[in-house]
């Protein structure tokens, strides 16, 4: 239903509709609903790989990684989609640390005037002891067509954990929509249920790399792999490589007291360039040191 109404509204406006046709279908191919999106420029220029990670972005990609947290975040994250402004992703979000883990607010957007998505999700992640973490997430989604169309409004969760098996080795789990909520009651339209396995290893403080898969149940799985090389105090280098289909992708971040600075570019061999960038604030709560699974 979704796809036969963003045809009939992109046909109508000629040749650069259809091109944003082809883009909008790639993105709800790939990466399915808005929520399940991978957020935060430090991720992209990974690959895509974030299962095992903790930082501000766990409110989106594994809330988990909130048990983690001590300390006060916010970040912005903006995405341009091969380099087109009606297929821009912009998303931000907010942690709140407590005794043991964080709560997380955060909000997105894809799309444009005549087809957009909007996601706004309450999570919390709690550790358990140093080595385990679980965290939940309940969202609401809203799906806007045009003015002949209208929109859809639906609520979703999302479900992980994370587990460092020794001191090399972190595992994580996620799964995104596990009650398999609708989209819509036509034709039964279900919002994708998705699910992660990931896995990193640190060969010392300053190098990473991490190899995960994500399967829709609707879908061939994807694989994803990506490297992170803290060079110096502040500058951090990536690269990765998903797969389903073929994308390269690169980054670098840039660690300023308490602001980070993280830029992307991942690149399709037929639909182009997409760069990204985010940024994140981080305040000091407490003294208290918690082993981080991210570098």
């Amino acid at each position: 239903m979704k796809n036969k109404y963003i045809c009939n509204s992109l046909f109508q406006r000629g040749s650069r509709g259809i091109l944003l046709l082809a883009v909008i279908l790639f993105t709800q191919y790939t990466h399915a609903q808005v929520a399940n999106d991978v957020v935060g420029a430090n991720s992209t220029g990974m690959g895509g790989f974030n299962s095992t990670l903790s930082d501000v972005w766990s409110t989106n990609n594994n809330q988990a990684g909130l048990g983690f947290m001590t300390d006060i975040s916010g970040g912005i994250f903006y995405e341009n989609r091969f380099l087109l402004k009606e297929t821009s992703y912009r998303a931000g979000a907010f942690v709140l640390p407590v005794k043991t883990g964080a709560f997380g607010l955060s909000v997105a957007s894809f799309g444009y005037s005549a087809y957009s998505e909007t996601k706004a999700g309450v999570s919390y992640g709690q550790r358990f002891g140093d080595n385990f973490s679980l965290g939940v997430q309940i969202n609401y989604l809203n799906t806007k067509l045009n003015q002949d169309y209208g929109s859809k409004n639906s609520l979703t969760g999302a479900i992980g954990f994370i587990a460092k098996l020794n001191k090399e080795i972190t595992m994580g789990v996620h799964i995104y929509n596990p009650t398999r909520s609708k989209l819509a009651e036509y034709d039964t339209e279900k919002i994708p249920t998705i699910m992660k396995l990931g896995l990193d290893y640190r060969f010392s403080k300053k190098v990473m790399v991490g190899v995960e898969t994500e399967k829709d149940l609707n879908y061939n799985a994807i694989v994803k792999a990506g490297i992170e090389y803290h060079i110096t105090e502040i500058f951090y280098l990536r690269g990765g490589i998903s797969t389903s289909p073929t994308l390269s992708s690169f980054g670098f971040g840039l660690q300023m007291k308490n602001f980070k600075m993280d830029v992307s570019s991942s690149f399709h061999q037929t639909l182009g360039l997409t760069p990204g960038i985010s940024l994140i604030y981080q305040k000091k709560k407490s003294s208290k040191k918690v082993d981080n699974p991210s570098i």
